[in-house]
């Protein structure tokens, strides 16, 4: 199978690359062949043969007619301008987000045009940006978007893209509404929700940190490793079990910022105090940290997951931080 992620060199996408070039990955009972890996950045190092790798945009007119020629089965669009960096340029965002986003469903939806045979699986990784600012009441599946950043309003203006696509045929769509996915980078910029990352490398690496959001902030978190099996599972799924939507929320763990603070201090065996400052910033608490409980009913029934827990949440961050601290030591 020819699989293409956009966003390759990021901090999702590097790692989904990575598990799909491991040593038994599965896509609908078939191994990824081969791998167009797209982003901005050259790789680091030289990729191997089975894998492509597109040093550029992914609406590049190159990429876009090498997508008709040899259409890939899945695609995993992961590639996006965030949302505090689609604040302050709004033509970036709208540029990247939208346009060339259009263009590449596009390409994608020509190749299945001119070849026929089956519409590609696309697996949008969305956001729960799409809510804007929600009240104390739990949030249900069913809850209407109200955006209040130009990244959320560009997420589900994708999101209503890809089921007019799929409802047509020409591609088998399926958006994931992604929430904070931990640990980030601490020199990854442009998220409003940094801080959900940042308070773990501060913890890890004994610094200190001042958090814009109270400890008794709440956020939806989710790790990286649950957010590939995510993924993975959505370019799985029949797509006779997709809602006409074709979105789904996944699970996500609400959790206090001093929760996971606490937890993450009682891992490392440190005073959760004594790197952690709070200095709440009333714009960022609104729209991170006032997030009540997400029921999912239909997306635990189609296999989705969460977590689990605070303390699984954090071993699988401190997990990924070790793995990714040794190949930052090894490749040098």
């Amino acid at each position: 199978m020819h699989v293409l992620i956009t966003g390759a060199g990021g901090f999702v996408g590097a790692a989904l690359a990575r598990r799909l070039l491991g040593p038994s990955p599965m896509l609908a009972g078939q191994r990824p062949v081969r791998l167009t890996l797209v982003d901005r950045m050259a790789p680091a190092q030289v990729p191997p043969p089975s894998v492509r790798w597109h040093a550029g945009s992914f609406a590049d007119p190159a990429l876009l007619q090498a997508m008709r020629e040899d259409p890939p089965g899945c695609v995993f669009h992961l590639a996006s301008v965030p949302g505090a960096l689609a604040e302050r340029d709004p033509s970036l965002g709208v540029q990247a987000n939208l346009l060339d986003t259009v263009a590449l469903l596009e390409a994608l939806a020509g190749g299945m045009r001119d070849g026929g045979g089956s519409a590609p699986r696309v697996v949008f990784a969305s956001s729960v940006a799409v809510y804007g600012a929600v009240g104390p009441s739990p949030v249900s599946e069913s809850q209407a978007p109200q955006p209040l950043l130009s990244y959320g309003t560009h997420k589900w203006a994708t999101e209503l893209l890809l089921a007019d696509y799929s409802r047509r045929g020409e591609l088998d769509a399926c958006s994931l509404r992604l929430p904070g996915v931990v640990a980030r980078p601490s020199a990854e910029t442009g998220h409003g929700s940094a801080f959900m990352s940042q308070i773990f490398h501060a913890l890890r690496s004994g610094q200190s940190y001042t958090c814009p959001v109270s400890p008794q902030a709440t956020a939806w978190w989710m790790s990286l490793e649950r957010c590939l099996d995510n993924l993975l599972h959505a370019a799985q799924l029949p797509a006779t079990t997709m809602p006409l939507s074709r979105c789904w929320q996944p699970p996500v763990l609400q959790a206090s910022v001093g929760a996971v603070v606490q937890a993450m201090a009682q891992s490392l065996g440190r005073d959760a105090q004594a790197g952690i400052r709070y200095a709440p910033d009333p714009h960022i608490e609104a729209l991170f940290g006032r997030l009540p409980t997400m029921q999912t009913p239909q997306a635990d029934a189609a296999g989705f997951a969460h977590d689990g827990s605070v303390q699984a949440l954090v071993e699988r961050v401190m997990r990924h931080l070790g793995i990714a601290e040794q190949a930052a030591f090894l490749h040098g």
